[in-house]
């Protein structure tokens, strides 16, 4: 991935001329001023990389412990924004430097390699859930634990529903919904062009639309297959999440502004994310309710209530809203283009944190591999804890050995992606 400019962005101006920027002719990309890379986005992006592992364990302890357990939002909030963010630079920078076409020409390779990378990843796992049927036996069907029953028992008509993306079994939806994200930056770079207005009123109707409760339409809103025999839709409804990844895409771009640093505003965002606990997650709200029965019974329907307003499929109004306020607090604690993430010093802690930050940033910078590849390791690990009592310093031996596993694999894709072959003995 390129580098990248501080958060937001280094230009700011108007809406209208960043969005101008982003579609005018080609420029001579080596009299542009060099930009230091930006450490908040890959260090957060590597945070939700480990915790997208720990979450997808079957039977992990420590999924007690990941964010979706204390709110609304969880780790497919930051991978999305931070996609987002991500892409402004590598594909719009494709859009700003080569115009439309090229732009759109580039964002169809990346579909194309996100495309094959779900397919290999449904083949692969769907192997190897056969094998471990076939060698652990037992009890417990891993096919059927993933729920790929129906493409064994008819693989003739569900092969075809895999390709066209009309199957999309749950375990397998988050790239499909990323594939089609991406599919609509072509719309939005050529929106811009009437100013950063245009996307956001684009992206606020495809959200609506996909959730129209808020126009008080109903609660079925427009939504993608996921397979032919039931009225099931995608787990993750691309109409809804694509308001997150453009949100995350403006900021990079300049079309939003960054937010000021306050403490009123800090006050805010904690006090939201403490407040709405109780309604974002049955973990805390079973804490409430053991400890203080009452106020459990008076929460419990308004638990009811905010049902489609904190939906993950659609991408409910308060997952978006929690999420804002996590990436706020978390803007704010990383300080100016994440000036206090860097260790300083010469002391035990500085020392300590500097490799971590380095691995932490350098699964961050890998994403889409790392994703696949834990993904299907999540299911081995999760194998290996069914051979066990699952025990609490096994779980913990399991799931370090995952992290070690996806900082081998980061490492790996980088070097790889460096093409050492190609240089100079």
């Amino acid at each position: 991935m390129a580098d990248i400019a501080p958060f937001p962005a280094p230009e700011q101006g108007s809406a209208s001329r960043a969005a101008a920027n982003a579609l005018t002719a080609p420029t001579d990309a080596e009299t542009a001023p060099a930009r230091l890379r930006d450490p908040r986005l890959d260090f957060y992006r590597g945070i939700a990389m480990f915790i997208i592992l720990v979450a997808h364990i079957p039977g992990n302890r420590w999924t007690g412990w990941i964010p979706a357990r204390f709110g609304f939002s969880d780790a497919t909030e930051i991978f999305v924004f931070c996609s987002g963010m991500a892409s402004a630079i590598a594909f719009g920078g494709s859009f700003a430097r080569h115009g439309w076409w090229m732009g759109t020409a580039r964002v169809a390779y990346r579909c194309w390699q996100v495309y094959w990378a779900h397919i290999g990843l449904f083949f692969f796992l769907a192997m190897s859930m056969a094998v471990l049927d076939l060698t652990l036996g037992g009890d417990k069907s891993y096919i059927g634990a993933l729920n790929l029953h129906p493409f064994f028992s008819n693989t003739v008509q569900q092969i075809i529903g895999i390709f066209t993306l009309t199957y999309v079994p749950n375990y397998f939806d988050i790239l499909p919904m990323y594939l089609v994200v991406l599919a609509l930056m072509p719309a939005v770079m050529g929106l811009s062009r009437a100013g950063a207005w245009a996307v956001g009123c684009f992206c606020a109707a495809l959200w609506l639309l996909a959730n129209p409760y808020m126009l008080g339409l109903g609660p079925d809103g427009m939504s993608l297959p996921a397979e032919p025999w039931s009225d099931r839709e995608w787990f993750f409804n691309p109409f809804g999440w694509q308001l997150l990844f453009f949100t995350g895409f403006a900021f990079m771009a300049g079309w939003l502004p960054k937010p000021p640093v306050h403490w009123a505003l800090a006050l805010l965002a904690a006090g939201f994310l403490i407040l709405s606990a109780p309604f974002g997650s049955w973990k805390v709200f079973g804490w409430l309710n053991s400890a203080a029965p009452d106020l459990g019974a008076a929460i419990r329907p308004v638990w009811s209530l905010t049902g489609e307003w904190r939906e993950k499929t659609d991408f409910g109004l308060l997952r978006y809203v929690h999420f804002l306020s996590l990436a706020y607090l978390a803007w704010t604690v990383a300080g100016e283009n994440g000036q206090n993430l860097v260790a300083r010093g010469t002391s035990l802690a500085a020392r300590l944190w500097a490799p971590l930050l380095a691995i932490v940033t350098k699964v961050g910078q890998q994403s889409l591999a790392i994703f696949v590849v834990s993904m299907a390791l999540a299911r081995f690990l999760g194998a290996a804890l069914d051979q066990t009592e699952r025990g609490i310093a096994v779980t913990a031996a399991v799931n370090l050995a995952g992290f070690v596993l996806i900082i081998l694999c980061a490492y790996g894709a980088a070097w790889f992606k460096s093409q050492p072959w190609r240089r100079k003995a």
